[in-house]
């Protein structure tokens, strides 16, 4: 289980690092608040993928497929976030 937290938090690290690449511009909660989202997509993104079975681990190379989900999943909260942000504000 800890293990696979882990696994999460660094495909959600490169998953926010991607995302913040392919979405530049100035977010109101800088690169912690992107990173986060990033990890939040990852964890998203990971459980949809074991929902369809495709999820696998770094063993089983699924981390590309992980990594893949984590990004988009990284996207869609980023790109939410920045909605929800900029209202308030």
């Amino acid at each position: 289980m800890l293990s696979a937290l882990l696994f999460w938090i660094i495909v959600g690290l490169i998953a926010g690092a991607l995302a913040k690449f392919a979405l530049p511009g100035d977010d109101p909660g800088g690169i912690i608040v992107t990173i986060l989202i990033g990890v939040a997509g990852a964890v998203l993104g990971g459980w949809l993928l074991s929902l369809i079975g495709i999820g696998g681990g770094a063993g089983s190379g699924g981390w590309i497929f992980s990594i893949i989900a984590g990004f988009i999943g990284a996207i869609i909260l980023l790109g939410i976030y920045r909605l929800v942000a900029n209202r308030v504000t």
